[in-house]
C-alpha cells in the first residue's frame, strides 16, 4: 500500500519520513500476517522465534524493494521492522517512523485500542515493514475505523499498560519480556489474544 508524504503532515517533529529522507515523495507500506496458533501455543517459543523471523523477513522484502526502486531510478530507503532508536522525550524505543502510522495512513488497516494496527485480512496478527522512496504513487484510500466501543484490551492488560489508543511501553516490556530480557521470550500477548479482531475484520479466536 502506498500514501503520498502530504499525509504526514501534522506528525510531529523526528517522526515524518522527510526527516530521514528529505528527497522521500512516498511511503511504501507492507505487512506479514502471524500465525495464530502462536496466540494459543503454552510455550513463549514459537510466538517470539515467529515475531524475530518476520522482522528479518521484513527487512529483506524491505532492501530488495529498494533495490528494485533504484534500479528504476528513483531513490529509497529502507525502514527497519524493529524500534531501533531511544527517544529521550517520550522515553520510548520506536522505529526511525511510525510503521503502524504509516500502514494506517497507506490503507493497510487502522489502529485499535491496544496501540495495533488491525488489517482486514489479518486483523492484529501483523508485523509491518516500510520503505521511503522519492517516487510518488497514487496514494491508497484509508481504511474506516473499527476499533470503537470494545474495550476488552484495556481492561486484560495484567500492568494496565494501555490508555487512549498508545503502550506505557516499559510497563508493557517489564512484563511481557519478564526477568530474562535477554533470551527474547515475549511471554505475553493478551491484547492480540483477546481482540475480537485478531484474524481480520470478520472473525477471531
Amino acid at each position: 500500500m502506498e500514501l503520498q508524504i502530504s499525509r504526514f503532515e501534522s506528525a510531529p517533529e523526528g517522526y515524518n519520513p522527510l526527516d530521514v529522507m528529505p528527497s522521500c515523495r512516498s511511503v511504501i507500506s507492507f505487512a506479514c500476517g502471524f500465525p495464530a496458533g502462536t496466540l494459543v501455543c503454552k510455550s513463549p517459543v514459537p510466538y517470539t522465534r515467529v515475531r524475530n523471523s518476520l522482522t528479518s523477513k521484513l527487512d529483506a522484502m524491505a532492501l530488495d524493494l529498494c533495490i528494485y526502486m533504484e534500479e528504476e531510478g528513483f531513490l529509497s530507503v529502507p525502514i527497519p521492522a524493529n524500534e531501533e532508536e531511544f527517544d529521550e522525550n517520550t522515553g520510548r524505543y520506536r522505529c526511525i517512523i511510525s510503521q503502524k502510522h504509516a500502514a494506517e495512513a497507506a490503507g493497510l488497516g487502522t489502529i485499535g485500542r491496544h496501540s495495533l494496527l488491525i488489517t482486514p485480512e489479518f486483523g492484529s496478527m501483523v508485523w509491518l515493514g516500510a520503505v521511503l522512496t522519492e517516487l510518488e504513487l497514487e496514494p491508497d484510500k484509508m481504511k474506516e475505523r473499527i476499533c470503537n466501543d470494545c474495550n476488552l484490551c484495556v481492561e486484560a492488560c495484567p500492568v494496565n499498560a494501555l490508555e487512549d489508543c498508545e503502550v506505557k511501553q516499559m510497563d508493557c516490556w517489564n512484563y511481557a519480556f519478564g526477568e530474562e530480557k535477554s533470551n527474547w521470550r515475549i511471554k505475553c500477548h493478551k491484547s492480540r489474544d483477546i481482540c475480537p479482531y485478531n484474524l481480520g475484520y470478520q472473525a477471531g479466536i
